[in-house]
């Protein structure tokens, strides 16, 4: 939506445990949702469809019928400074159906959403909402209300307003937080065959890789350890430059081997996702620590924690110490 043209949101398929309460914890799962500026999709893209439409009755009744007015909500508040014309051409080309004063309006709710993804879920939701209310049939309010029930874990929602998205829009670039989604609400075979239709075939190199995380970590819920693992070894995985989505596929490589019993190529795999995760989308980093078995308390044994906290009695100082290592 802002600056890339998308809402954002990272499939779960890697599943890192650092997760923001979206689904596809891998599209982490990330994508994201990652603030509105998410890393798959594309909802900057200017669909032709969607451009608006009458609901009003004809002309002749609604001289003779009176007209109900719903009480307009209160709208959340626009932070000091935010135009909406942070948003990309695409979704002004979107926008183009509504009048100026509400094509304004609503772009605001929508930077409003990205740049609240992150820290306030609520908020966020509640200038989705507003800009669904004010503009229904543009498919950028929808993707954007959409991205904000996956981050939430709400997928039957998510993936109602993907749907939307899609009907409105005819492209297919939320396909991989649609599989994730059927993901979530448990409908595994769903999500392999709607990942596996001829819509994935029309997505673009980050889009299927995105897909392919999603579809990994599909595979590894089903119990498919040795496809969740082949399914990632694409080009892309050890492709150069780093891109936004090299930091999540090799965690999720790194989980896929390591189902797999393979230790060593897991951490190997975890250390490329560290080195690469520039945004800390993922918790590699502690993976890594685990594998390497840098965990204090482990690694001195509940039996010596009890008698350092015993010695320690007295002496806030040591108490202090050993508390914080318990």
């Amino acid at each position: 939506m802002v600056a890339d043209g998308h809402g954002g949101g990272s499939p779960r398929g890697g599943e890192p445990r650092r997760e923001r309460g979206q689904g596809p914890r891998g599209p982490g799962s990330g994508h994201s949702s990652r603030g509105g500026a998410g890393r798959s999709g594309g909802a900057g893209r200017a669909p032709e469809a969607g451009r608006g439409a009458s609901y009003g009755s004809r002309d002749g009744d609604r001289a003779s019928r009176p007209v109900s007015r719903t009480p307009r909500l209160p709208e959340p508040r626009i932070e000091e400074g935010v135009t909406g014309k942070e948003l990309d051409r695409g979704v002004w080309t979107q926008l183009r159906t509504l009048s100026k004063e509400n094509a304004e309006g609503v772009a605001q709710h929508l930077v409003m959403t990205a740049l609240l993804m992150e820290d306030d879920i609520e908020a966020a939701k509640a200038h989705a909402e507003t800009a669904v209310r004010r503009a229904g049939r543009v498919p950028a309010a929808r993707e954007a209300l959409g991205l904000v029930a996956y981050r939430m874990g709400d997928w039957a929602k998510a993936l109602s307003e993907f749907r939307t998205v899609r009907r409105l829009s005819g492209s297919s670039h939320l396909l991989p937080l649609m599989v994730d989604a059927e993901r979530g609400l448990g409908r595994h075979e769903k999500a392999l065959d709607l990942a596996q239709s001829p819509e994935a075939a029309t997505l673009t190199r980050d889009e299927r890789v995105e897909l392919a995380i999603v579809v990994s970590g599909i595979r590894r819920d089903l119990g498919q350890l040795d496809a969740a693992a082949s399914g990632l070894r694409i080009a892309e995985l050890t492709a150069k430059p780093v891109r936004p989505w090299t930091a999540r596929l090799a965690y999720a490589y790194a989980e896929a081997v390591l189902a797999l019993g393979e230790v060593e190529e897991a951490r190997r795999w975890f250390a490329v996702a560290v080195d690469t995760d520039a945004d800390l989308e993922t918790d590699a980093s502690e993976r890594l620590d685990e594998l390497d078995g840098i965990n204090q308390t482990d690694l001195l044994g509940d039996d010596q924690v009890d008698g350092e906290a015993a010695e320690a009695e007295g002496d806030p100082a040591r108490e202090a110490t050993v508390e914080g290592r318990s």
